[in-house]
């Protein structure tokens, strides 16, 4: 689904078929102006949508540094924007992941947590496994003495559907290591995450 879009690519056919007559489910004229080339922007849309499936996220994070001089506290980056879809309505939710580590000899480039992030949200997903997933894939490339990944968002399939709750805000976290077994560690987190939002 990535590079230059191929209109001519039998598999993009298919997928601009599908959506032309979903555009005629929900009750509007495929063949209009307005809508003549919207199923070749969906398709193109949800090759940046779901480019996740086209990469191993954990990749990110296989360049690391050792000369650090030894340091082994919290690596916190934090309020990184969370796009992706909810697997059950394929509506967006959109937040933000706090991610930190506290690094056993070594560290990683900070955008790559970003990127680890995004890789992993740009599939259909579940906030719950996202977060898992984040944090698995920290925790088995780096083996830090501790991770923590939060996740804050909004998901829309909640908002404009359904129960209609459009404030409503989910938070899923997965601590490991020091965040989980140390509280001074656990606390440390909280309040480097506070005092960014300050």
């Amino acid at each position: 689904m990535n590079g230059d879009f191929d209109s001519s690519d039998p598999k993009n056919i298919d997928a601009m078929a599908h959506v032309k007559a979903l555009l005629g489910f929900i009750g509007d004229d495929p063949n209009r102006e307005g809508l003549e080339e919207t199923p070749q922007r969906v398709v193109k849309a949800f090759g940046e949508y779901f480019s996740g499936y086209q990469e191993d996220p954990a990749e990110h994070l296989k360049k690391t540094f050792e000369e650090v001089e030894g340091y082994d506290e919290v690596v916190l980056v934090s309020d990184i924007e969370v796009f992706s879809h909810c697997e059950h309505h394929m509506a967006p939710f959109v937040g933000k992941a706090h991610v930190a580590y506290i690094p056993n000899g070594k560290v990683v480039g900070l955008s790559k947590l970003a990127r680890l992030v995004d890789g992993y949200a740009k599939r259909l997903q579940v906030q719950e496994k996202l977060t898992m997933q984040i944090a698995n894939a920290i925790e088995d490339v780096l083996q830090p003495a501790g991770v923590a990944v939060i996740i804050q968002c909004q998901h829309f399939c909640m908002c404009y559907r359904g129960v209609r709750k459009p404030t409503a805000m989910t938070t899923t976290s997965k601590l490991s290591g020091a965040f989980l077994n140390n509280p001074s560690s656990r606390l440390e987190l909280f309040q480097l995450i506070k005092d960014q939002k300050a």
